[in-house]
């Protein structure tokens, strides 16, 4: 086993990572669904903490079920179920595969310590031949109807290309407050450091999707799911990508509107390092289209 081992536990062929407590590192962003005050007035508890933050708690079961294969061709696909505040305390769960496995896809999910389901869906590595928890999710079924805080985007538009990048000092400043800090994380075989998994997310939200996010004011959004596939990776520190995408579909639920979107890094050379699947839901509460 690696140097993840004492954060890991094995029983009935399931691997649970170690009790953690993630911090809400946006707790200060005023006005955003991580703002206590914001967060309670649409009915949420508290500030909540960003879905993306408790990817890292996979980090340790990647490397422990798949080894550094996972970060060359390896997913991570989970749909978010129930928001968490401030450090409370949370699990991370995986099937383990059978030994040896090159093309293999688990499930995986998170709780809360009381056994509330916070996330779920699947971890693969290499080609499995079924799909991910989220590729796997029609998105075509249901008419989106009419629209108002995503009136302006359409399925098939394109996110206008960008060049993104996650510096060392992004890393640093992240690797104060992640639950699971890797020694992958500061140095690799691969000549850098390896991005950290909610810093993928990252580049590819905060970066890749910022021509999209521009578009849309005065309105409260949340993450619902995230997918993200290595195809060439990993994604490295200090390396420059061409990022781009497009929206995949639109709808709409009685509290929220939604847009699914594709997104991608692509090397100097024009390779595929890396993918990123979202869901962006935008709380029509806090919308002035909706009062």
């Amino acid at each position: 086993m690696n140097d993840t081992d004492e954060r890991i536990s094995l029983k009935d062929g399931v691997l649970a990572g170690a009790l953690r407590r993630p911090i809400n590192r946006a707790a200060n962003v005023k006005g955003s669904i991580h703002d206590d005050e914001t967060a309670t007035k649409l009915g949420l508890r508290g500030g909540t903490v960003a879905g993306s933050v408790h990817m890292d708690l996979f980090g340790p079961l990647l490397m422990e079920a798949f080894g550094e294969s996972w970060w060359e061709k390896g997913t991570l696909s989970l749909y978010f179920q129930n928001a968490t505040t401030d450090r409370e305390p949370v699990r991370a769960f995986m099937v383990l595969p059978p030994a040896g496995a090159r093309d293999a896809q688990v499930d995986v999910w998170v709780e809360r310590e009381d056994g509330l389901r916070v996330a779920e869906g699947t971890a693969s590595v290499g080609s499995p031949a079924e799909p991910t928890a989220l590729m796997r999710k029609p998105l075509d079924r249901f008419d989106p109807g009419e629209l108002r805080i995503l009136k302006d985007l359409a399925p098939g538009d394109p996110i206008a290309a960008t060049e993104g990048m996650v510096t060392q000092e992004t890393v640093d400043k992240h690797l104060l407050t992640t639950t699971d800090p890797m020694d992958i994380y500061r140095s690799s075989k691969w000549g850098k450091p390896v991005v950290p998994i909610t810093s993928y997310v990252g580049l590819f939200f905060t970066q890749g999707a910022a021509p999209v996010r521009r578009k849309l004011h005065d309105v409260v959004g949340l993450f619902g799911a995230i997918e993200i596939r290595n195809i060439n990776g990993p994604l490295l520190v200090d390396e420059p990508y061409h990022l781009s995408g497009e929206i995949v579909a639109l709808g709409q639920s009685p509290k929220t509107e939604y847009y699914w979107y594709e997104t991608w890094a692509d090397d100097a050379s024009g390779k595929r390092i890396a993918e990123h699947r979202m869901l962006s839901r935008f709380m029509k509460a806090s919308s002035p289209l909706y009062q």
